[in-house]
């Protein structure tokens, strides 16, 4: 009798074990070859023109995002992981942009901006479960280097693709929502009318000459570390 009670509590405890081991093996997916992929620029974006020649230079890209595994970008059907780091994308990204139009300086010292970026979204975000809804978000602080003066601009981007059933679609589709919004926040940041523009303006004093009153207004503290 004993050993008929405890029987079906041992199977059920076996049953029980085998279905959670099952579960966190479906909620920790891996990255392998074949469920990785490589977002790229199609293009480099052409920053826009200033009153003269400027160079800036990169000084840091900072994850932001709070994401314990920045990598993932896509969680179901054994997920899709980036081949490399959002930082290391973003810093890609960005400097190809600069070096397409010669503002990129090769080194801090010959550079007229600092470029400090914070990066809070790279990859999916929420959507209604019909399509894939892609979102890169970032706050850059521009700092003259002459002068040390900085301000702070934000930039972001979105594309929205549509489901698939097959793995291989999938991919194809998350691969290019990301790579569209990751294009529309550099061309946010690099050609949007006003903030970039703005904040060049606002900061572009040579140090030996008297800064306007805007240019001596406190600047905004850094993003926290």
């Amino acid at each position: 009798m004993y050993f008929r009670r405890v029987a079906p509590i041992h199977w059920c405890v076996l049953v029980v074990y085998a279905l959670t081991s099952v579960k966190a093996g479906a909620e920790d997916p891996k990255p392998r070859p074949e469920n990785t992929i490589s977002v790229q620029l199609a293009e480099p974006v052409k920053p826009q023109t200033f009153s003269r020649p400027l160079k800036f230079f990169l000084v840091d890209v900072l994850d932001r995002s709070g994401n314990a595994q920045p990598m993932m970008v896509f969680k179901p059907r054994g997920g899709i992981f980036l081949d490399r780091t959002p930082s290391e994308i973003t810093r890609a990204g960005l400097q190809t942009c600069l070096k397409s139009a010669n503002m990129l300086a090769a080194d801090r010292d010959s550079a007229d901006f600092l470029l400090t970026v914070y990066l809070f979204n790279f990859g999916l975000s929420d959507s209604s479960g019909l399509d894939f809804f892609g979102k890169v978000e970032f706050a850059v602080t521009l700092k003259n280097s002459k002068t040390a003066k900085s301000q702070q601009i934000t930039a972001s981007g979105t594309s929205i693709t549509g489901v698939a059933v097959r793995k291989k679609n999938i991919q194809k589709n998350v691969q290019e929502d990301i790579e569209r919004a990751f294009s529309d926040a550099l061309r946010n940041l690099l050609r949007g009318v006003v903030k970039l523009r703005d904040a060049v303006a606002a900061l572009d004093v040579p140090a030996d000459l008297p800064a306007t009153p805007a240019q001596l207004a406190p600047s905004p503290p850094p993003l926290d570390d």
